[in-house]
């Protein structure tokens, strides 16, 4: 049973947070407008950041699967009071606060704002540069949960 959940942790994992973290990665490149002078505007495509932000909605909500299997897989392994687990459990939901509260918001803002003018397009740059850092630290998160997971100390892989 314990290799079953393992399993199906790591496909979820694999096949629900990898879409989230590649399509919000892409996101901030096609929604950011143009600079003045039309410099990027190659790049600027609402239509590709619709996409890349609906991916990232269903996918969260596929991710979902991920903790619940983890906290299964924990249980079942006897491993659920681990330092490294927990820690692991910590970075994860900090993670999904961060998907929730700020880099799923983020995107929509971007998506639904369509000014004119110098200004609202210097303040759409700019906001979708600070999704771009928010989603990296978003990246960087989940990480350091897969090197926690693989590397974990007290293993007995032997690594």
């Amino acid at each position: 049973m314990t290799k079953l959940l393992l399993s199906l942790h790591v496909l979820a994992s694999i096949l629900a947070v990898g879409p989230v973290t590649v399509a919000a990665s892409m996101f901030p490149r096609y929604a950011r407008p143009p600079a003045p002078g039309g410099k990027g505007a190659g790049d600027h495509d609402l239509r590709t950041a619709a996409f890349l932000h609906k991916i990232c909605r269903v996918y969260a909500m596929v991710g979902i699967a991920v903790p619940v299997l983890g906290f299964a897989t924990g249980a079942q392994m006897g491993v659920l009071g681990d330092e490294w687990l927990l820690v692991s459990i910590v970075l994860t939901a900090v993670a999904a606060a961060l998907l929730m509260a700020m880099v799923l918001p983020g995107q929509r803002e971007l998506l639904g704002e369509e000014g004119e003018g110098e200004g609202p397009v210097a303040e759409r740059r700019a906001a979708a540069g600070r999704l771009a850092m928010t989603t990296g630290i978003f990246n960087l998160l989940w990480a350091t949960v897969v090197v926690l997971m693989i590397v974990r100390p007290g293993s007995t892989t032997g690594a």
